[in-house]
């Protein structure tokens, strides 16, 4: 036990995690999403589980938690949360994903941390509901619960021929999570960050009520979560935007040796981000290549090998070279056209 503790946190950790036990496992079924599945033990101790949230992606911050909680269904969390507004003595309560935090957002030091994987993995009922019908601002839309992975989230709606509108460039980690930073990529500049595409969500807050939150509907508590970093509230589902899948995409990366050349056109390109504007890209990153980076770290097989060796040659030269990674989507009826649209609006 740490010695540095209050004295009053002292005394309660040697308790309450059975007593969240025996309230967690008494727990009613939230009825309006799931059905709770009442399995034992689901708070957890030892110290195994205990150091896996003691840590993130950023490895700069450490703290430990009294315990874990893998819960069952969402219920499990609301009843944590209830269970920690209503103690006279409060704890930290946090919400893991896949741990990509990068300073100890996801962790809650003498509190407890809710391994929002293992509602992935224990749900009994879908995580992902793709719908068929439009929302009322005219898209077609996703239900997803925040425990859930953007790549499972592809999967499911590239069944129906749809996907969401904007991604994060790495898509093996949670919709909660990234909905509670911004959700940034290529697409941003064009369609707006994954936060600026969410239609309707359900909040856990802080007093452990279970909330529906938009635009329209408690739309302070909607904009607060959203990039809110978790202080808000936990996601327990997101509706989210959804477009046609694209069929084809044109691919290209253009290697600069001027920064200001790079940033000209950089700039050139964003500025056509109108989403029904024909000649606008789908997708543009700015990218740097350093000369004493590994070659794997920014190689492609999208490159010719005949050109490998004069990209290498080229960043040896100059020491840094910028490039600009662009995506163009199109289908069998543009398809005659992509290139055409691609050439005339990186050269102007």
């Amino acid at each position: 036990m740490n010695e540095n503790l209050p004295v009053p946190a002292y005394f309660i950790i040697t308790f309450f995690i059975s007593r969240l036990k025996s309230s967690i496992n008494k727990s009613k079924a939230w009825t309006t999403t799931t059905t709770v599945n009442q399995q034992p033990n689901n708070l957890q101790n030892d110290p195994e589980t205990l150091t896996i949230a003691s840590s993130d992606y950023g490895n700069m911050v450490k703290e430990t938690p009294a315990a874990v909680l893998e819960p069952s269904s969402i219920n499990d969390v609301v009843q944590l949360i209830s269970y920690a507004y209503n103690n006279p003595i409060p704890f930290h309560i946090a919400a893991r994903g896949q741990g990509h935090s990068v300073r100890g957002q996801a962790m809650a030091k003498n509190g407890v941390v809710i391994d929002m994987s293992a509602l992935r993995r224990n749900r009994k009922t879908p995580g992902i509901v793709v719908s068929c019908r439009r929302w009322t601002t005219g898209e077609f839309y996703v239900d997803v619960g925040g425990e859930q992975l953007w790549i499972e989230v592809l999967n499911a709606t590239l069944g129906y021929g749809m996907t969401p509108v904007s991604w994060t460039d790495y898509l093996y980690i949670t919709v909660g999570g990234t909905l509670s930073n911004a959700g940034i990529s290529g697409q941003s500049f064009r369609y707006g960050p994954q936060v600026s595409n969410v239609v309707e969500m359900d909040v856990v807050t802080g007093k452990g009520n279970m909330m529906t939150c938009s635009p329209r509907k408690n739309c302070e508590l909607f904009h607060a979560v959203l990039g809110g970093l978790g202080q808000f509230g936990i996601i327990a589902r997101a509706r989210i935007a959804l477009e046609p899948a694209p069929t084809r995409v044109k691919w290209v990366r253009m290697l600069y040796t001027n920064f200001v050349a790079f940033t000209k056109d950089q700039e050139h390109l964003i500025s056509l981000n109108g989403r029904k504007q024909v000649n606008a890209l789908n997708y543009l990153e700015g990218l740097v290549l350093l000369h004493h980076g590994s070659p794997d770290n920014w190689r492609s097989s999208f490159f010719p090998l005949s050109d490998h060796s004069r990209i290498i040659s080229l960043a040896n030269q100059n020491s840094v070279i910028y490039c600009l990674e662009v995506v163009k989507y199109y289908d069998h009826h543009t398809q005659s056209t992509v290139d055409k649209v691609v050439t005339s609006t990186s050269t102007y």
